[in-house]
Parts: structure tokens; sequence; C-alpha cells
């Protein structure tokens, strides 16, 4: 079976606390609310794409807790290929938030992901060979997005790395086998080393990598868009102008969103230029993947928030 897109990466449940303010080391404070909801960089990322009607197969390790086998309930009702997704022996992956108006923290425990290691790729050789484009982040081991990396290269099916959280350890030969490599500007000045405070700066960085063999590197600039430089290109795609709620996820929904525009056809231009606009709507609404709209719902939300795509949506 093809799929549009393979996801390789982590499932987490939030633990989401709005805050009025973090408690300091050995205090304890009263928060307003708590929620819990489906998380964790792959997922939410698959999620998206599925949302705007891709094909979408998912690679992850599912804890054998009941977190876990809510997680995988989820994928299933999501339309998202569990064909990749086992349960492994530790505990599901949680990811604790602390909301402070738009701002938040998030801790990392990986869980069962840290049993998604390089040797149980091997299983799924066949979803990574009939994919169009695979998708990573580093919620995972670096050492099993290596050996996706090096695994989709001997199928010539194209990778996005996407390498949140940040490692500086990451390899620069293996970024330089992907198609796209897409960090926020912070991600860029440390697999760099170079100063990223200006936009020229930023430029400046990207053209580094792509001198050292990355073909598209995409950088998200937050409020300012996203810059796209390759080695005969170099476009900054505005963002859309709107009043943020919660930005959880929104960075995963704009990898989510281009990696369903760019394999539905459309140039790396204009799936930037839709993908900006997904992510707006994104950071409008509550949550992760609850803030993440369909292909059907899309439209109204962009008009109510005065968002012009003019181009025609694919999938919408």
């Amino acid at each position: 079976m093809t799929h549009d897109i393979t996801v390789i990466g982590s499932n987490m449940m939030e633990l989401s606390t709005d805050i009025d303010r973090m408690p300091k080391l050995g205090e304890t404070v009263a928060a307003p609310d708590f929620h819990m909801a489906f998380g964790g960089k792959g997922a939410n990322q698959a999620y998206a794409a599925s949302q705007l009607g891709s094909n979408v197969a998912m690679i992850s390790k599912v804890g054998s807790d009941m977190l876990g086998r809510e997680y995988l309930k989820h994928f299933k009702e999501s339309g998202i290929d569990v064909a990749g997704v086992s349960v492994g022996k530790k505990s599901n992956g949680v990811a604790p938030c602390f909301i402070q108006g738009n701002m938040n923290s998030i801790i990392i425990v990986q869980g069962a992901n840290s049993e998604l290691t390089p040797d149980v790729l091997e299983d799924y050789r066949d979803i990574i060979k009939n994919s169009k484009l695979i998708v990573l982040q580093q919620e995972i081991s670096l050492e099993t997005d290596y050996r996706a990396i090096e695994m989709a290269h001997e199928y010539g099916v194209p990778v996005m790395l996407n390498p949140a959280p940040a490692n500086d350890h990451i390899d620069i030969q293996h970024v330089a086998m992907c198609e796209f490599y897409s960090p926020n500007e912070t991600e860029l000045g440390r697999l760099t080393k170079m100063p990223i405070d200006t936009i020229d700066q930023i430029k400046a960085a990207a053209h580094k990598l792509v001198d050292l063999g990355v073909k598209n590197v995409i950088v998200t600039i937050g409020s300012r868009g996203a810059l796209w430089v390759s080695k005969d290109h170099e476009e900054l795609i505005p963002s859309y102008k709107v009043d943020a709620v919660d930005s959880i996820g929104a960075g995963d929904s704009f990898v989510g969103a281009f990696s369903h525009y760019y394999t539905q056809g459309e140039d790396i231009s204009t799936a930037l230029k839709h993908a900006n606009a997904y992510a707006a709507v994104t950071v409008t609404r509550a949550g992760s993947q609850t803030s993440y709209p369909t292909a059907k719902e899309l439209p109204a939300l962009q008009r109510k928030l005065g968002i012009d795509v003019t181009d025609e949506l694919v999938g919408a």
C-alpha cells in the first residue's frame, strides 16, 4: 500500500496545566485548569496531514499502559494507518505542559518512544519504501532518525526532518541527505553555530546548510513567517497576522500541513503559503491536535480570521 506521508516519530499524551505563574523550586501553587490531550511531535504532524486528507502512516511505539491503549485507538479513529505502530514495554510517553498566556513550557518523558530503535524500522521497510514523503522529528533517538534517513535514501524517498527538540550532536552528513530540513531560527543557530538575530543572519545560516548539501532549508521564524532557501532560490513567505491563543503544536501543524500540500502536488512556495495559513488558524484555538481543523472546516475558519489564501487549497 502506498502512503502520501509516513511519519516516523513520537506520540505523547499532553498533560496541560493553565498557570498564572510558574512555581519556584520547592513551592506549590494553585492552577486554574488542567486537561489531557493527544500530542507528541510525530503524532501531531501525522494528525495534521490526516485532517487535511492525506493518506498517512505512522511508525511509532505506544505504551503498555492505559494511555498507550487510548493513543492506539485515537490513531485508528483519526484514519492513520497503524500497521507501523507497536506496543512497547514502558508506559506511554507524556508531555506535561504549563501554559501561561500564549506562552508554554513543556517537559518530555519519552516512555515507550525510547523503544523505537533503529532495529524496529527493519520490520517496516515496505511502509518506508512505498511512501511519497518520510517525516521525522527529534523526540525519538537520533540513531533511529539516521536509520530512517538511510532507508529512505536507499529507496529514493524524500525526507523532511524537523529538528525539534534541538540537539547539538546531530550529524550534518545525515541532515544533508534530507530533501527538507525544517528548523526554527533557534534550532538553525544551534546546528550552524551562527548568529540568527536578523533575517540576513538567518539567511546566511540557511545558505551554509545548503552549501553542505541540504537541498531545501525551511526556517520557521514565528510572526515573521517561513524562509525557504535552496541552491537557486531564496524566499520569505510572510505569516498571517492573527490573535494567538495557544502556540502548543503550531510548528507541528505547519510541518504536517506542508507535507500534505507538497505531496498533493503543490510546488514548495505554494505549499509553504498554505502551511502558514493552516498554522495561523491553529494558534487561535486551544491545544495541539484539538486545534487542527479538517480540510472541510478550514476555508470558513480562514475567512473568519481574515486569512486571504488566494490559491485554491488542495484538499479543501
